[in-house]
């Protein structure tokens, strides 16, 4: 079992969809466990406008080792173009949590 965990970043555009995919991630064993922050407004750059929209963030806590499995998962299921997908290895953690998340994505 690893002693490392990551945090993997998302965005939808409602909170249906986010409610979705946060429960298939844990469902399929691929995050321990997903936090899906309230609406913010995302400005961004996209096909030479500037776009602006409602959106939701999905805090994602799963292993290294699960993060290719993981990729693959949101952009099949993702319902944009090109899916905000950012990965961050945590550098430090309560031991006996980093036990559980690698407990949970375990495969």
């Amino acid at each position: 079992m690893s002693d490392q965990v990551i945090v993997v970043l998302t965005t939808f555009p409602d909170e249906a969809g986010a409610e979705r995919m946060a429960n298939a991630l844990v469902q399929a064993g691929l995050a321990a466990c997903v936090n899906i922050l309230p609406a913010m407004t995302s400005i961004y750059g996209w096909k030479e406008k500037i776009e602006r929209g409602k959106e939701h963030q999905l805090v994602i806590k799963s292993s290294p080792a699960r993060y290719a499995a993981l990729e693959a998962f949101i952009q099949r299921e993702h319902p944009y173009e090109l899916p905000e997908i950012l990965a961050f290895a945590a550098q430090d953690g309560f031991p006996p949590y980093i036990e559980w998340v690698n407990a949970c994505t375990e495969n």
